[in-house]
Parts: structure tokens; C-alpha cells; sequence
């Protein structure tokens, strides 16, 4: 081909190049693409830091006392859950007040239930703790949907180290059965799995406990989660 040839075809591209990018709509602001909407992170749904009873020291969980916020509900699971223990100081960030499951000969669970609200953990719901643990143990998200079905997933946290807070976005993690009377996982990964209707919160140790010393358990001290509301039946909106 000649170079007269060249300059024509280079001319020619040029000039289709330019027109498709006039006609080419340009993207909104605030999104990736034409029609995108802004998305914006959920607010606070519930945030629980645990409350020491008056005697201080290590004690099972008294249900009636345990929690700094009266907007929830403490539940327990497992068949040894009655060995769930509550430990630390107010304000010691190296023993901050914490659930610890190493008196639990089985599996152990705790959950958190919101008196006047589901909650809606979809989007960019996302749940932050502060956890440390022991031996191979880690912590793992359950939730409990609104028609009964128990789910645990696969995000692990806790380091040996030292107390570390850590956060996920619910939509990251993948899904799997839990059966909450033995607290063990059932079946396989789940596809596809509804949030936006949530009962309960909370989370679980998989493995039993090996008591007092560096064998394995973990701790659970501040858990914040957020999300959307969803009325309970006959409940307010409002947190």
C-alpha cells in the first residue's frame, strides 16, 4: 500500500474515532455508568460493648445484666452454652469486656436479637468486632433469617496476638446451613442466600473450648453492626 493510501486510512479512522465519542452519553455523576445511582454505606443498626456486673471478675453470662444496650436481646447456643463466660474491665483495651468461650465443651454460639427491628443486610451492610483467640480457634458471622433458618459464614477473624477490631461486608461472605442446637455447620455452600430480612446477629466458635491456659477459645468483645431496619410487626421504626 502506498503512503498516500495510509495517510487517507489513518484520516478515516480518526474522523470515526471522533464521532462515536460525540455521540458516546456522558456517565453521571457519582456513578460507573448511564442510569447509575449513588450508594451510600448504611447507618449504625446496633452496637453492643458488653456490661460487667458489679463483682467484676469472670462469671457466666447473666442475661439480665450482660448487655449495654437495652434495644437487644442476648441469646446463647450450643449444647455446653451455659459455660459462656463474661470477663475484662471497662476501659482495659489489653481486657476489654468479653464473652469467652474457653469453658465450652461443645461448639458455642451467641446471638444478637433486636427488640423492634430485622435487619436488612444487603448492599453495603457490613458487621465490625474486636476479637482475639487462641490455638487454631476463629470466629465466625451467624445470622438467623426471618423465617428460622440459621446461617453461618465463611469469614473467619481473631489473631493470638493481640486484640485486633476487623470488618466485612456482609455481601463478601458465602453461606452455609447451621445447626443451632449442636451449633455445626450442614449441607454445603449455599448459591444464593436472602439478607434482607434478619432476626438474629451473632457469632460462633466451632470448635470446644480447652479451658484456662493458651489451648483454644475465643473472645468477643465490641460488635457493631450496620445495616437497614425492618419493623417487627406492631413495632416502631425507630431504634
Amino acid at each position: 500500500m502506498s503512503r498516500r493510501l495510509l495517510t487517507i486510512a489513518a484520516f478515516a479512522v480518526a474522523l470515526t474515532s471522533q464521532a462515536l465519542a460525540q455521540q458516546a452519553p456522558a456517565a453521571p455523576q457519582g456513578g460507573r455508568g448511564a442510569g447509575a445511582t449513588r450508594v451510600t454505606r448504611p447507618a449504625l443498626f446496633f452496637k453492643e460493648e458488653w456490661k460487667q456486673t458489679e463483682k467484676g471478675g469472670e462469671h457466666p453470662i447473666v442475661f439480665d445484666s450482660t448487655l449495654s444496650n437495652p434495644a437487644l436481646e442476648l441469646k446463647v447456643y450450643g449444647p455446653s452454652a451455659k459455660e459462656l463466660l463474661l470477663t475484662g474491665d471497662a476501659g482495659n483495651e489489653l481486657n476489654p469486656i468479653h464473652v469467652w468461650t474457653g469453658m465450652c465443651t461443645t461448639p458455642c454460639a451467641v446471638a444478637f436479637r433486636h427488640k423492634s427491628n430485622y435487619a436488612d443486610l444487603t448492599g453495603l451492610a457490613r458487621l465490625r468486632w474486636n476479637t482475639k483467640v487462641s490455638g487454631f480457634h476463629q470466629i465466625r458471622p451467624i445470622v438467623k433469617l426471618a423465617d428460622g433458618t440459621w446461617l453461618v459464614g465463611d469469614r473467619t477473624d481473631g489473631t493470638v496476638r493481640d486484640w485486633l477490631y476487623s470488618e466485612f461486608s456482609f455481601a463478601d461472605v458465602q453461606w452455609m446451613k447451621l445447626d443451632i442446637t449442636r451449633a455445626v455447620t450442614t449441607g454445603t455452600l449455599l448459591d444464593k442466600v436472602d439478607l434482607s430480612k434478619v432476626d438474629e446477629i451473632g457469632f460462633v466458635d466451632l470448635m470446644p473450648g480447652s479451658g484456662h491456659g493458651q489451648g483454644g477459645w475465643v473472645d468477643v468483645a465490641q460488635v457493631e453492626v450496620y445495616g437497614g431496619s425492618v419493623p417487627r410487626s406492631g413495632s416502631s421504626t425507630a431504634q
